[in-house]
């Protein structure tokens, strides 16, 4: 892989509910038709009151079966969060990097990413056996240690400072993340993020994160 170009500074989004409005989980769960219980469990995570990778594993369990095919029936599903791409291309103009990560998964961000102009994301991904979910997520978990370590991780290749970092996100999982970053914007936010974020932007429109930009 080649190196990753040098860069002003780097805005770090979540994914789910972040870069785009959807829980990719809650819809990859409604193909196995248990929506509503694995949302209410998403729910809970996101708000900090279950641990996020046993309270992602157990929702993971409710997708075994899942085929495979059904993810191009998710992807139809996403959608983009109002303003992203504005913010992308300001972050680009400024010479600027975006980064995604997400408790979410590799097989739906792996489309999403790209087609929205992201320079760099990682997420969880989803064992399969025969064609269909095996209800186990395959390797580590993308959890909120782990959602910090990327972003230090890519701004240490982009030669970024941290104090010259953004990290953007809405759940609980994602607090260690905004903690290390120079700014912490809790968007689309739960409200133990919004009391410990540097600045909460209450619009669901990223394109109010870009006056944050240096």
């Amino acid at each position: 892989m080649s190196a990753a170009a040098p860069a002003r500074f780097l805005v770090v989004l979540d994914a789910d509910s972040t870069l785009i409005r959807n829980e990719v989980i809650e819809l990859i769960a409604d193909e196995a038709g248990r929506g509503p219980e694995v949302a209410a469990a998403t729910e809970a995570a996101m708000r900090g009151e279950v641990d996020f990778a046993t309270s992602l594993r157990s929702r993971v369990e409710a997708l075994a079966g899942v085929p495979v095919t059904a993810f191009a029936r998710v992807l139809a599903r996403i959608e983009p969060t109002p303003g992203v791409r504005e913010l992308i291309d300001a972050v680009h103009s400024r010479g600027g990097a975006v980064g995604v990560v997400s408790g979410g998964f590799h097989e739906v961000l792996d489309t999403v990413a790209p087609s929205l102009g992201v320079d760099v994301w990682r997420a969880n991904r989803l064992a399969t056996q025969d064609g269909v979910l095996s209800g186990v997520v395959d390797g580590e978990i993308v959890d909120a240690a782990a959602k910090a370590a990327a972003l230090r991780e890519w701004s240490a290749e982009r030669g970024v400072d941290l104090t010259r970092t953004i990290a953007i996100g809405d759940g609980a999982n994602d607090l260690t993340m905004m903690a290390a970053a120079g700014l912490g914007v809790a968007f689309n936010a739960k409200p133990a993020v919004r009391a410990q974020a540097d600045v909460v932007v209450g619009p669901v429109d990223l394109r109010e994160v870009i006056a944050l930009l240096p």
